[in-house]
This record gives C-alpha cells, sequence and structure tokens, in this order.
C-alpha cells in the first residue's frame, strides 16, 4: 500500500519529513497529480474560476484553461512524494498532525489557514452554481 502525501509548494522546498526509515519517493507517477492532490485549494487560492460540467451539471472542474493553468502552477511549485506503509491511513494523520499542510482540509482543523480555505473553497462553489452549466 501506499500513502500521498502533499509536501512542498513553495520555494522554501520541503516543509517536512516522514520518520520512516524508508525515504519517501519524490518523482513523476503514472496517476494524475489532480488524482490525489490539493487541487481544488489550490485552483481557488489561484482565482481560477470553478465551473459545473457534464449534462447534469453536478461535477465541477476549472475549465480547460483554468485546467492548464493549474497543471502549469502545480508543475512549477508542487511537489508530490509517497512511501510504502502497512498502514497509510495512520501515518497520513501522523504527518498532518505534525507537518504544516494547509492546503488539507481533512484532519486539518488545526492548521491556523483551515477556515480560511474552507471559506474560499465554499465561496467557489457557489459561485460556480450560480453560473451556466458549461458544455
Amino acid at each position: 500500500m501506499t500513502v500521498t502525501v502533499w509536501i512542498s509548494s513553495s520555494e522554501r522546498g520541503p516543509i517536512g519529513q516522514t520518520s520512516s526509515s524508508r525515504s519517501p519517493t519524490c518523482t513523476t507517477s503514472r496517476q494524475g497529480t489532480r488524482s490525489r492532490s490539493r487541487a481544488p485549494s489550490s485552483g481557488c487560492l489561484l482565482g481560477i474560476e470553478l465551473r459545473r460540467v457534464g449534462r447534469s451539471g453536478t461535477r465541477m472542474t476549472f475549465g480547460r484553461a483554468g485546467e492548464a493553468a493549474l497543471s502549469q502552477w502545480m508543475l512549477e511549485n508542487a511537489r508530490v512524494c509517497w512511501i510504502e506503509h502497512d498502514e497509510p491511513w495512520a501515518l497520513e494523520s501522523e504527518l498532518i498532525a505534525q507537518l504544516d499542510l494547509p492546503l488539507n482540509l481533512d484532519q486539518n482543523r488545526h492548521n491556523p489557514f483551515h477556515s480560511r480555505l474552507k471559506e474560499l473553497r465554499s465561496q467557489a462553489r457557489q459561485r460556480a452554481t450560480e453560473l451556466a452549466v458549461c458544455a
């Protein structure tokens, strides 16, 4: 099993290290970064407009141009690392408690940025529901 951890999105480099004796792997993965990253938080912080898409209009995305801008920003700034672990949920909880991971809302209410980020994401979703559904 593996656990994925968002480690850094700044010029400062990694903001934490695992306590495991195995070193984390930091590389490009075959799986899309978006499926395990903090992309919704990042997009909202970058001011990219969230839009409803599809027939039902229930799925939300940043649109073609917004997704491209977000992907470019992530390529330049985001670092995704993982480490093999028998109980990834336990390690994830430990890392969230010990590291400054402001883009992670789950299990992270102790982070000073949590409430502000939650509000920004809520506002982005609300604005998206007020706009027409994109094709």
